[in-house]
């Protein structure tokens, strides 16, 4: 029961910041084929049962196959893209359609001694996705497959804002009547263009990615994805990461690539610090790291406005010089530093105080102080091994309080800081333990 507790308390941060929140997921064929589809589902229905705004784009590659071998008929490809005739297009409009039934129906659960009970869940499909022909391309006629015109936002939106899933099958429709055969990454990654998406999740055969020796990669920046797709050497994950890539750049803020196999992945994924695949960040590139001698004149850029008001006690040059060693940054890709905090332990060897917390004006609402803090979290706890952490403030109470600090009195402050305090200043103090 302890160890419920500590969790459920430890993902309500997550709950909160994902409610209302749009996230458009990715199933292959192969996902509805695997047996761990069902807690999937269940997992999905979670996220609809927690206010989270779910778009669910599926393949059917193996069903695919399994109706053109039947139907003795090959599906050919030319630069990874596959040639659909008219033949196989009634293969493929069969096999999507069996898919969508499978999905629905467990998406309809609602048995008294199954998850789903009492969720009722309304999904929603149709004809959300104009396609347009692949067309002739190096003289091959590509038929029936095709990729993504435009997607209907509006009425997409209309119907997250009732609360329903939005089911996207890897079909689209043109204009003229027909219907064409689309790649499921395609769908996942302009939906989430087009909507807005906080994050689009990739479910694959694979964890994630990894690196040279085998080892997860748990994020990466878009100049990482970009050098990883040109040496990926797995099918499988290509078009997850070149979705993700494009996602990301073109404003999705995270994508997340993770596995179908594993139980559980989605919500470890999404409700816990560590992750369990491979994060895609659209500012990955902002480095977290300790500050040196040579980041002064950046810090004092950014604190001395906020010392000029007030906020801040004066730190001179000279005492900056001196402490710098207990600083961390976030620096830009083009080299300037927008934000800082700083870690000073007390001599109990059990706490420390969290200082000096700033984010340059141009880059605030962007969750790099959230970012920070969770940087410096990680390190006192994991590192430092402390127990937990002080802050005084003037201004930015609810702020450190909405990131789970208490408010405590001075008599609770370690004495080496109590000595010092300010009554000037009148700083509240506040207290997070790190457990």
């Amino acid at each position: 029961m302890t160890d419920y507790v500590k969790f459920f308390r430890e993902t309500s941060p997550y709950i909160n910041r994902h409610r209302g929140k749009t996230f458009v997921i990715a199933l292959p064929g192969e996902a509805i084929c695997h047996s761990n589809l069902t807690p999937i589902i269940h997992d999905i229905a979670l996220l609809n049962s927690l206010g989270m705004r779910i778009v669910l784009v599926h393949g059917a590659r193996p069903q695919l196959e399994q109706r053109l071998k039947q139907q003795q008929l090959t599906l050919e490809y030319a630069a990874k893209t596959p040639i659909t005739d008219s033949q196989a297009m009634e293969c493929v409009k069969d096999a999507v359609g069996s898919v969508r039934i499978s999905i629905e129906s467990l998406l309809s659960m609602g048995l008294a001694n199954s998850p789903m009970h009492g969720a009722r869940i309304r999904v929603v499909g149709g004809n959300f996705i104009t396609a347009k022909p692949f067309g002739i391309r190096a003289g091959i006629d590509y038929q029936y497959s095709g990729e993504v015109r435009k997607i209907d936002r509006p009425g997409i939106q209309s119907q997250l804002d009732d609360a329903a899933i939005v089911l996207l099958p890897s079909i689209g429709y043109s204009p003229t009547g027909e219907a064409f055969n689309l790649s499921y990454e395609d769908v996942a990654t302009q939906a989430a263009i087009t909507l807005g998406a906080e994050k689009l999740i990739f479910l694959g055969a694979d964890v994630g990615l990894s690196d040279s020796q085998g080892a997860l990669l748990k994020s990466i920046n878009l100049s990482q994805a970009q050098g990883l797709l040109e040496e990926l050497k797995e099918p499988a994950l290509f078009g997850p990461l070149q979705g993700a890539y494009q996602a990301c750049l073109s404003g999705v803020p995270r994508c997340h690539l993770i596995s179908y196999k594993a139980d559980g992945a989605l919500l470890g994924e999404l409700f816990t610090r560590e992750g369990v695949g491979t994060l895609v960040l659209q500012h990955g590139e902002e480095v977290i790291r300790q500050a040196s001698i040579d980041d002064i004149t950046g810090i004092l850029d950014l604190i001395s406005p906020l010392e000029e008001q007030g906020v801040l006690v004066k730190r001179s040059r000279e005492l900056l010089e001196t402490e710098i060693s207990r600083f961390y940054v976030i620096a830009h890709p083009e080299g300037m530093l927008i934000a800082c905090a700083a870690l000073y332990p007390f001599d109990d060897g059990n706490t420390a105080e969290l200082a000096c917390v700033v984010t340059h004006p141009d880059f605030h609402k962007q969750g790099l102080a959230t970012r920070l803090l969770e940087h410096l979290q990680n390190k006192a706890k994991n590192e430092l091994e402390l127990d937990a952490l002080f802050v005084l403030t003037t201004q930015a109470a609810h702020w450190f309080q909405e990131n789970g600090f208490v408010a405590i009195s001075l008599a609770q402050l370690p004495q080496e800081k109590a000595e010092l305090y300010n009554y000037q200043r009148k700083s509240k103090i506040f207290y997070k333990p790190l457990v």
